[in-house]
């Protein structure tokens, strides 16, 4: 018994489709990309000695139109070729050889079957002329983001609604909650737009200049961005921090709210806030949620823990970053440039390459798009290191003045930049210590 097996991809596009047939002893296998010359090579074997049974993934491999794999198909069944399509098959069940006598032939004049392969091969024309666009760095089909109108081949900048957007950003990079932002911009443009729609725009690559497709893939300076790279990083972190939170604690007044725990019974605290009757001046306190201890733990003057938290800031945050050496980063910063110059350089060479006809367009293009796709995700690396000025940063924060002279929506956006957990250990009734564990 004599079994072949031929497997093409789309360069294009990424096989969802397994190859994996150790289970089964092929006497040759024949695999495309792109060309087809593996199956003219198959087609005179099979001519000179026909094998037994054809392996394939599915139909489509066996052409690029529908008339072509139902032409091809005939033309080896013709040659008393039995043509097993594993992707209709458990490769578990395809154990042994014998298994393949029980497989079941295909009725290629069947109706169903011929619609099958027809819309199979529409659907993958589509995919192809959509990864086609990607490799050439064109913009997603559909309605081009808010603060951008659809260009020739690329994003252009709205002057109408990008002041809006740019406007938005600044907003919460300033005071860190995105309710306040979208509120902002309802007051102050009448632009009213859902929190979830505010958190797309914050996470939307486009607003940096990059693109991303449906595949999750992200390339690189494809468009003018709205917000600078340091500004896309500043509000990364505070996503990540924010994503910790929860929606309510996110934008909370308060600057302490859901940093603090106690360290004896182990929960979070919260902040409650009591006013006396007749009185407008009010009374915050921060005490332990749901404490199991009996008596339980005390609250606290919330004012107190704030000065406490700003001490212990300002004696202990330089130390964190004593051991902080800018040359290392430096050193990592220019390893990932030069790996990025690198490919730059290759990309640069891909013209004279096609000129030479030692890669074709397609090709070319493919490799161009793999390349920037690597150059985005280096990038990305980059912008995540600390800032190399993080010791001029530790001087500032550690001022008393630096605090006193913000708002309690300044200081929440900077402790939640460096501040990890507050912890309050309560000693007895009057007495407690603090303690921070910073995020550096």
């Amino acid at each position: 018994m004599i079994v072949f097996a031929y497997f093409y991809d789309e360069p294009l596009l990424k096989s969802d489709f397994k190859t994996t047939i150790e289970n089964l002893k092929v006497e040759k296998i024949y695999y495309d990309v792109g060309a087809r010359n593996e199956f003219k090579k198959l087609f005179i074997n099979c001519e000179i000695l026909a094998p037994d049974y054809l392996l394939i993934r599915q139909l489509e491999e066996l052409g690029d139109t529908p008339e072509t794999v139902i032409n091809n198909y005939q033309k080896l069944t013709e040659l008393g070729i039995k043509i097993v399509i594993l992707n209709d098959h458990k490769l578990d069940n395809l154990n042994d050889l014998e298994c393949l006598k029980n497989t079941v032939d295909i009725d290629i004049k069947d109706p169903q079957l011929l619609e099958n392969i027809r819309n199979n091969h529409k659907y993958l024309s589509l995919k192809k002329g959509q990864a086609l666009r990607r490799t050439k760095f064109l913009p997603p089909p559909g309605k081009a983001p808010y603060g951008y109108r659809r260009g020739k081949e690329s994003y252009l900048i709205d002057r109408s609604t990008a002041p809006i957007i740019k406007d938005f950003f600044e907003q919460f990079l300033l005071f860190g909650s995105l309710r306040g932002a979208v509120n902002y911009l309802a007051k102050k443009y009448g632009k009213k737009i859902s929190v979830s729609t505010a958190s797309r725009w914050l996470k939307n690559p486009v607003y940096r200049g990059d693109l991303k497709y449906k595949n999750e893939e992200i390339i690189s300076n494809t468009h003018l961005p709205i917000i600078s790279r340091d500004e896309a990083a500043q509000i990364n972190r505070l996503l990540g921090r924010n994503r910790k939170l929860s929606s309510k604690t996110a934008s909370a007044k308060h600057s302490l709210t859901a940093l603090v725990s106690c360290q004896k019974c182990h929960n979070s605290m919260i902040i409650n806030q009591v006013t006396q009757r007749s009185k407008k001046k009010e009374y915050l306190y921060i005490r332990p949620q749901k404490c199991p201890l009996n008596p339980q733990c005390k609250a606290i003057s919330y004012q107190e823990v704030l000065d406490k938290t700003i001490e212990y800031i300002c004696d202990n945050f330089p130390n964190q970053v004593k051991d902080f050496e800018p040359k290392k980063i430096e050193v990592y910063k220019n390893n990932i440039q030069t790996k990025i110059e690198e490919k730059n350089n290759i990309i640069s060479q891909l013209p004279s390459l096609v000129e030479s006809d030692i890669l074709d367009e397609q090709t070319a293009q493919l490799r161009r798009y793999n390349l920037n796709i690597e150059i985005s995700q280096l990038s990305s690396q980059l912008e995540q290191l600390p800032p190399e000025n993080l010791k001029n940063i530790a001087e500032a924060v550690s001022l008393p003045r630096f605090w006193q002279d913000l708002s309690e929506a300044e200081r929440r956006f900077y402790f939640r930049e460096f501040i990890r957990q507050i912890y309050i250990e309560q000693i007895s009734k009057v007495e407690w210590n603090l303690e921070i564990t910073f995020i550096i």
